[in-house]
């Protein structure tokens, strides 16, 4: 199964602020900018593309404190796992949109690929580093926001081995993002995922 990440940060690396809060990502760059036909910077056909998604708690909390309308909700119908060992009820707000798992990653991807599925979209910082970290991430696409937060949440952080990225391509957008999508390779002699 092909897993993903598709994230804003900081130019600085982070996802949020310490508190979780992500207002910069709606204020940073050049907000008045044409954007034409990159308009959501490739969300609409990245979202077409996974079948699935993972994210962890913390933003599954980010999340549901949006209160986001049934028109407002970006995923679609795509199944939601979400990460938690504290959590075992799904949050009023998202019932019906959402599943909590608690586990080991490697199960759920062989539980998820056993079901039909083949591209999972993961996210949350926690998550992100978890699955880098177990070699099951295959491709990241990550937008540079035009901001310096100074701290926050890193989208980084202690990896286990070197992690090589390969294959880069980059597209500079209208409003000053910059994104980058990158294909994944590990090395410490496990064979490349």
């Amino acid at each position: 199964m092909k897993c993903s990440v598709f994230i804003a940060t900081s130019l600085d690396g982070f996802i949020a602020k310490l508190d979780g809060n992500v207002d910069w990502l709606h204020t940073s760059g050049k907000q008045d900018a044409q954007m034409g036909p990159n308009s959501d910077m490739g969300w609409s056909d990245y979202i077409k593309s996974v079948d699935c998604m993972i994210m962890g708690r913390k933003c599954m909390d980010m999340i549901n404190s949006m209160n986001l309308t049934e028109q407002e909700w970006p995923y679609g119908n795509i199944k939601i796992m979400v990460l938690s060992n504290t959590i075992k009820e799904v949050p009023t707000g998202l019932q019906g949109k959402i599943e909590m798992y608690s586990g080991d990653l490697n199960t759920l991807i062989n539980t998820l690929e056993k079901a039909g599925h083949q591209h999972a979209y993961i996210d949350g910082g926690t998550t992100i580093q978890g699955f880098l970290n177990i070699q099951l991430i295959n491709e990241m696409t990550i937008t540079r926001v035009p901001i310096l937060l100074g701290e926050g949440i890193s989208l980084f952080g202690k990896t286990q081995q070197d992690i090589l990225l390969h294959n880069c391509s980059a597209t500079a957008f209208a409003n000053d993002y910059i994104q980058e999508t990158f294909e994944v390779k590990y090395k410490s002699g496990i064979e490349d995922k």
